[in-house]
């Protein structure tokens, strides 16, 4: 680097400033510290500085309001916002006036002068910017723990994008409110957000409902009916459960995706497609590649931006939020207003949440309309998760198997409060059960496969095929003794 470069840096907070300060200028930066936006204000009006790093909350004023301003005077000057608000809502909000950068507190200092680096060397480069502001309560994501930083920071990244998405997560982490934040925050926000799950939809149905028939097409087609392509043009399509997707039905979405149009079942014309593209599947994408059940060819054209929501277990820190929240929620739709004691959502967060966001919501709901306190007590919480106060929501280690099995099966239906979860779920629990019998035989056989197979009862070729679907790894297996 031939020249020093200065950081201006502005934060209330005094440790803050110091810790910044200390390591910017080991790096070799000449850096100085305001505790005031119209501190800040008067550098940059003075044409000093070559990097700005703002907080949001100031004493004197908004980091975020500043920026335009900054960017008025002097365009082309980067700025990193950094901020203890670690909403979707900061972080978008941070993109859409213009921010080089944004970091939610804590952060690592090693990556704060990674970003002032390539801020330095790119100086004359200018960030796309988001067109659409949203305040927080207007959000469907909740939450402010590290495992969902890296998620709204890509999505504040790519909203005003038309790249595909590819959600991956388990059932009831938010899959579909990530796809309508996607869309919400979107030059596509005036259009359609149509949702289809593809588990849900007859093998033989898939293509006429994706792509629309005309009348006469087949038996019972006495109308024309548009598709979901069609309903979607100039907006989102939200693909779920697309591991669930028929192989020749994927052949045909992948042509259309190459190809940009498509032609209705039984039509002689193509049409033209306007559409952004959101897939999701709470399994493991590159598994059901390896196993045969996800073209690899459409796996690429959809994964080009990948997102992974954390589950529940990862992000226990939020469920305080989250449960508020869904309190806010369940009053505004005309049930009683209450309020939660902090034992109570210390009770909440030590609960395993096999059905995630979804599995607490309807908890939620369920203690609001069920019980007449105007406090959600800890005992309250227990009682409805089957638990006593003392005990963790296991089954006993005296259980067998077979109840084990029954126990985590029925929490799985309770999760889904009265809705059914996805179709398929036969197939779903032997796998859930499958793996680690395999994982258990390899491991007590030292990783002989013959012995393995003969101990399961399969044939090897068999145990050898389940093996590669389930992806796992022999030689680990067989070092866990």
């Amino acid at each position: 680097m031939t020249k020093t470069y200065t950081i201006l840096v502005a934060d209330d907070d005094a440790a803050i400033r110091t810790v910044v300060s200390q390591a910017l200028s080991r790096a070799g930066f000449n850096v100085r510290t305001t505790s005031t936006a119209s501190g800040l204000w008067q550098w940059v009006n003075d044409g000093e500085g070559d990097v700005v790093i703002t907080d949001v909350i100031m004493p004197d004023g908004n980091g975020l309001d500043l920026i335009p301003r900054i960017q008025k005077h002097r365009p082309g000057l980067p700025v990193v916002v950094m901020s203890a608000q670690n909403t979707l809502a900061t972080a978008v909000k941070a993109n859409e006036v213009g921010a080089y950068e944004y970091l939610p507190k804590p952060f690592n200092i090693k990556d704060l002068q990674d970003i002032i680096q390539t801020a330095c060397k790119s100086l004359s480069s200018e960030k796309t910017k988001i067109q659409s502001g949203t305040a927080d309560d207007e959000l469907p994501l909740v939450g402010r723990s590290a495992a969902m930083q890296d998620v709204y920071r890509t999505i504040a990244r790519i909203v005003s994008t038309d790249l595909t998405v590819m959600i991956t997560g388990e059932s009831g982490t938010g899959k579909e409110l990530v796809a309508h934040a996607l869309h919400d925050l979107s030059p596509r926000k005036n259009g359609p957000f149509i949702a289809v799950n593809m588990a849900a939809i007859p093998r033989e149905l898939i293509e006429s409902e994706l792509f629309g028939h005309e009348r006469g097409a087949f038996t019972g087609a006495t109308n024309r009916a548009p598709g979901k392509f069609e309903q979607a043009q100039g907006g989102t399509l939200f693909l779920d459960e697309i591991g669930d997707m028929p192989i020749d039905a994927q052949t045909r979405l992948l042509r259309v995706l190459q190809e940009g149009e498509y032609t209705p079942v039984g039509a002689r014309n193509s049409i033209k497609t306007n559409i952004r593209i959101v897939a999701a599947t709470n399994k493991d994408a590159k598994s059901l590649v390896e196993g045969g059940l996800l073209r690899e060819d459409l796996f690429y054209r959809l994964n080009v931006i990948p997102i992974r929501l954390p589950s529940l277990r990862e992000r226990w820190e939020d469920i305080p939020l989250l449960a508020n929240h869904f309190l806010k929620l369940a009053a505004k739709s005309g049930l009683p207003e209450k309020t939660i004691h902090s034992d109570a959502l210390t009770a909440l967060q030590e609960h395993r949440w096999p059905g995630n966001v979804r599995e607490l919501e309807n908890l939620i709901r369920r203690l609001v309309a069920l019980y007449p306190d105007d406090v959600i007590t800890s005992k309250i919480v227990t009682m409805e998760l089957g638990q006593s106060e003392k005990s963790e929501a296991i089954p006993s280690k005296e259980e067998g198997l077979g109840e084990s099995v029954e126990y985590h099966i029925s929490r799985y239906f309770a999760a889904h409060g009265h809705q059914l979860p996805p179709d398929g779920l036969y197939d779903r629990v032997l796998k859930e059960v499958e793996r680690p019998l395999i994982i258990a035989c390899l491991t007590a056989t030292q990783g002989n496969q013959l012995r393995a197979a003969e101990l399961l009862g399969l044939n090897r070729n068999t145990l050898r095929k389940k093996i590669r679907l389930l992806d796992i790894n022999v030689e680990r297996a067989s070092k866990n003794l």
